[in-house]
């Protein structure tokens, strides 16, 4: 088949890394592959040269399309012209299927295809199939002052109606959890016959590989004689695995962090909080740590290395590590080197990072919404707590750091169980099947 994938942006990021993995699978199998997505920038990284890198045994490659005017904001001008500037990418390439990724190249991907299909409903096998992924769900949380809230509240409402549009000009919608199905049905959005849960894919070779293992053990043995240096000799590492934005959480695992300064100072001494990635949020919440008193070490200039303290003006108090950005294939690396996943995020899909932690038999505590109970089980596989309870974050944190050995099976419970349902192939095999019921619906 002839597929064309479009993404609103591809920085480094879960829907991003799903969709590559989508592509690399398709070419492997014979598929001819197109990827299209918007302008790139900013401090959030890109997957471009991983996509445009890629080549199959027998030379096949990924063929990338930019489209100039594919912005993740609402923008009714430049959505006009990423409207037509899609079109006509669908029209040169005539693609079997086109599967869309996120809200906005999704909401307009699905109009563009839908208008090229109906354009060549008198050929005898109009194209495209037409499929949407929800990676996440594009309806903010309504907060902030009485203004923002109303905001909030006006934006929620026009991506429901464009989402209800769109959702009525697509042949399949997949969804990366069953909570994204039961959200957006209860929006009104497609009916439940149109939805079918796929879950995103991880390459599980660098969780699974016994000398990658040992590699990372030897890391963090690294990772905790320098921090033994600066006079914590037994840390207790908290690991984030996400950008530094809105949502994600950090502010609250900082305030997680000065409650436990005030309650437990014991144990706050020993907390070091290793945040791998990079965002527009960097500069502030690293203002605000160090306003709380951590201790803040950098380590841009070599994130495949453990960060090595070269000095810093505090001698007391939990320390924040950041890595900057690192590639998707040290994501493990720095995994392993935490006691707990912290995810605290306020909108996921399913987040890549809390499977991610279960493979490399890491405890996960997380915020819960959306899809992430579908992979930390409360009490099971994890610790989940309700958005924005600080309080109950810092308890769950008092109390991995205090019972390792229980900590350590709710891991493992999880361990075979995000391999059978999280691989690669698994996810691939899932399209294949949804690719075939979008055709047959078309033809029909």
């Amino acid at each position: 088949m002839k597929i064309l994938h479009i993404s609103t942006r591809l920085i480094l990021g879960g829907s991003q890394e799903n969709t590559i993995l989508s592509c690399e699978g398709q070419a492997r199998v014979g598929h001819e592959v197109h990827l299209a997505f918007g302008p790139i920038y900013g401090p959030e990284g890109s997957m471009l040269e991983r996509a445009q890198s890629f080549t199959t045994e027998c030379g096949r490659k990924i063929t990338t399309h930019e489209v100039p005017d594919m912005v993740r904001q609402l923008s009714p001008l430049r959505d006009a012209r990423c409207y037509r500037q899609l079109r006509a990418l669908i029209e040169a390439i005539r693609p079997d299927i086109v599967h869309t990724h996120s809200s906005k190249a999704g909401i307009i991907g699905r109009l563009a295809a839908w208008n090229v299909r109906e354009a060549a409903s008198r050929s005898s096998k109009p194209r495209p199939a037409v499929v949407h992924t929800i990676h996440g769900p594009p309806f903010m949380p309504v907060e902030g002052s009485m203004l923002q809230r109303a905001k909030l509240r006006l934006a929620n409402s026009i991506y429901t109606l464009a989402e209800r549009t769109a959702a009525r000009r697509c042949h399949a919608i997949i969804s990366v959890a069953d909570a994204m199905t039961e959200q957006f049905l209860a929006r009104g959005i497609g009916h439940r016959a149109l939805y079918t849960t796929v879950r995103s894919g991880i390459e599980l070779a660098p969780y699974l590989d016994e000398a990658t293992i040992g590699a990372s053990a030897a890391a963090r043995a690294k990772l905790c004689e320098h921090i033994a240096q600066l006079g914590t000799p037994r840390p207790f590492i908290i690991g984030t695995v996400a950008r530094l934005a809105q949502y994600k959480g950090h502010d609250d695992l900082l305030s997680a962090v000065a409650l436990l300064m005030a309650t437990d100072p014991a144990l706050a001494s020993r907390i070091c909080l290793l945040w791998v990635g990079d965002g527009w949020w960097r500069d502030r919440l690293v203002s605000r740590a160090r306003a709380i008193g951590m201790r803040v070490i950098t380590n841009d200039s070599s994130p495949s290395q453990p960060p090595i303290p070269p000095h810093t003006e505090l001698t007391k108090g939990p320390i924040l590590l950041l890595t900057g950005m690192v590639p998707p294939d040290e994501v493990p690396r720095q995994i392993r080197m935490m006691d707990v996943l912290c995810h605290p995020s306020y909108r996921e899909g399913l987040p890549r990072t809390v499977p991610q932690a279960l493979l490399c038999r890491v405890l996960p505590i997380a915020y819960d919404v959306d899809g992430t109970r579908e992979a930390c089980i409360d009490g099971q596989t994890g610790r989940l707590i309700a958005p924005g309870d600080v309080a109950a974050l810092a308890q769950a944190l008092q109390w991995a750091a205090a019972n390792p050995d229980a900590a350590r099976i709710m891991a493992e419970n999880g361990h075979q169980r995000c391999i059978k349902l999280w691989s690669t192939q698994a996810m691939l095999t899932g399209l294949d099947a949804v690719y075939a019921e979008a055709i047959a619906r078309a033809s029909r």
